[in-house]
């Protein structure tokens, strides 16, 4: 039996477990206890369980390329030499535009559940794009970078 307290301390909700057995998930957890007589205080975020698995996928046909890929090609997006991905560099004024827009980023790609490699130094922010599970660019991708060039500043 999972026992809970909620302690509201100005605007922060802070909930308090007391397990009274162990579940752990398959992803792990920031609360996960390690015995039962564990307290855990902490932060916890619920989520239903998804009521369908993602659809994997599809590799982008040569048509797809050409029509999808062309106005990415335009704005600065390019194909990397040794793999099916693409890649791009943002510059901002300072690191906390680029943390911003890489924070707006990341909502999307939970969202999707579609995540960007990504490399940040200060105002600089090298993007690299490619779906894991064809191995190669999807329509995933050409949404996730579109996205970006919209919300980048």
């Amino acid at each position: 039996m999972l026992r809970t307290s909620l302690y509201k301390v100005g605007r922060l909700v802070v909930i308090h477990f007391h397990p009274g057995s162990v579940v752990r998930s398959s992803r792990g957890s920031i609360n996960a206890a390690t015995s039962h007589t564990s307290r855990v205080v902490g932060f916890a975020t619920v989520s239903a369980p998804p009521s369908s698995k993602r659809k994997m996928a599809d590799k982008l046909s040569q048509q797809e390329r050409e029509s999808l890929l062309q106005p990415l090609l335009n704005s600065g997006w390019k194909v990397q030499s040794n793999r099916d991905a693409i890649e791009k560099e943002f510059q901002f004024k300072n690191f906390n535009e680029a943390f911003g827009f890489m924070t707006r980023v990341a909502l999307l790609a939970e969202k999707m559940d579609h995540h960007p490699e990504w490399f940040n130094v200060y105002n600089k922010l090298q993007v690299t794009l490619s779906s894991h599970d064809c191995n190669g660019l999807s329509k995933r991708d050409i949404k996730m970078a579109s996205f970006m060039d919209e919300n980048f500043k």
